[in-house]
């Protein structure tokens, strides 16, 4: 792993917006997930925010911002949306939304704009940790940063792990 910061899309946009962020770097594990950068990085993973790519049965893309442990519910956010249906996307069609590898997608400087969800609760929390737009690299900042730079839609979409 290097030790030097990636200036990625996300980065640029954050020092466009002039958001407070914190760069942390972990050694990235496949398929590991939340779990494995809350552990790098000493953190509760309900403050690592995980990032993801979905679609509309029409295909349109959108981002929903989930806690690391906790799952979308893709019913309730379609209700919420006024849609049949939204799923995740393929891996490559969500590189293609993002510009982003999956495990390095950031909600910051996507190649296409998309809407974003914001799970409700996340907002609440006093710090989180966000994908920086590289596999391995996480952002700490406040939430309300977050959502003064994304405009997120809140929603109360998380289904705890095991329920």
């Amino acid at each position: 792993m290097s030790d030097k910061t990636p200036v990625t899309a996300a980065v640029r946009m954050l020092r466009q917006h002039q958001v407070a962020y914190s760069e942390h770097l972990y050694d990235y594990e496949d398929k590991g997930g939340t779990a494995v950068s809350a552990r790098e990085l000493g953190v509760d993973e309900h403050a690592v925010i995980k990032t993801l790519v979905m679609e509309d049965e029409h295909k349109q893309p959108l981002l929903v911002l989930m806690h690391g442990d906790c799952e979308t519910s893709t019913k309730a956010l379609a209700r919420l949306m006024g849609r049949k249906s939204v799923q995740p996307c393929a891996p490559d069609v969500a590189q293609r939304h993002s510009g982003y590898l999956v495990g390095g997608t950031s909600p910051f400087g996507t190649r296409k704009p998309m809407p974003v969800y914001l799970e409700r609760s996340v907002a609440a929390l006093p710090r989180i940790y966000i994908n920086g737009g590289k596999r391995g690299f996480l952002v700490g900042l406040a939430p309300a940063d977050l959502i003064k730079v994304l405009q997120p839609t809140l929603v109360d979409i998380a289904i705890a792990h095991g329920a």
